[in-house]
């Protein structure tokens, strides 16, 4: 069974002259880690809006054998921003507690202590959200998408808001999930360099899905030429936040 089948997404935005993401199908095996990449305004993000049923889109996804709405308790999901007011006095240690409510006081204590261990949350769970930085609220929001341990993790950019070194220590962790766990991630990323190293697939989208497959196969500079144009390469990002 796929972890993961995406058939014939399409995503129409109203007034647009052509879709914003254009027939696209694909399916990832279990334990894989899948990297989307493609130029700004590709569709990378509204691909992973609408795989998750986040946006209006025909076609048809299927996680697990599931119909992606029934299978929600099976994903996890961080998106690219969190928008939240920055004065807002709320917590690190409150924003995981929210999806534990239900879970008896034991239980939701166990999993707290995982959550702040595995992700080094410790030093900030007890600050408001407004004061954290990039690569600690990448690092609590990615703990919160794993509390229930979802079998999809689903990642929109998560290495944005976040300086080089934040970036290594969120895949090196990433990596260490999806063999511990048997995860299986989805990614959007600009960052090839990481995408070489870290992805066990790659899909390249520019509305429509252009090639799939292994990233040493993916990524050629004639591959990479039709996707982004003549000037691109293996680039790292530079980001102002600290990790």
């Amino acid at each position: 069974m796929y972890a993961l089948e995406v058939e014939h997404l399409t995503v129409r935005f109203p007034g647009a002259e052509r879709p914003a993401v254009e027939d696209v199908s694909f399916s990832l095996a279990p334990g894989q880690i899948a990297m989307v990449i493609g130029p700004n305004g590709s569709g990378k993000t509204t691909l992973l809006r609408a795989i998750l049923a986040l946006q209006p889109a025909t076609g048809t996804v299927r996680v697990f054998g599931l119909p992606v709405r029934q299978a929600y308790p099976l994903i996890g999901y961080v998106p690219q921003h969190l928008r939240f007011d920055p004065s807002l006095p709320m917590t690190g240690r409150e924003v995981l507690h929210m999806p534990l409510a239900a879970m008896p006081r034991a239980a939701r204590q166990a999993r707290l202590a995982w959550a702040a261990a595995t992700f080094g949350l410790s030093d900030f769970l007890e600050q408001p959200l407004g004061t954290l930085s990039g690569g600690q609220l990448k690092r609590l929001l990615l703990a919160r998408a794993l509390l229930h341990s979802p079998k999809l993790l689903v990642l929109d950019e998560p290495e944005a808001g976040v300086d080089i070194s934040g970036e290594y220590t969120l895949y090196q962790l990433l990596e260490r999930l999806v063999e511990e766990q048997q995860l299986t991630v989805l990614v959007s990323s600009h960052e090839l360099n990481i995408v070489l190293h870290v992805a066990t697939q790659v899909l390249c989208l520019n509305r429509r899905l252009l090639g799939m497959g292994p990233p040493m196969q993916v990524l050629t500079p004639q591959a990479l030429f039709q996707l982004y144009g003549p000037t691109v390469a293996f680039y790292r990002h530079q980001h102002g936040e600290s990790p």
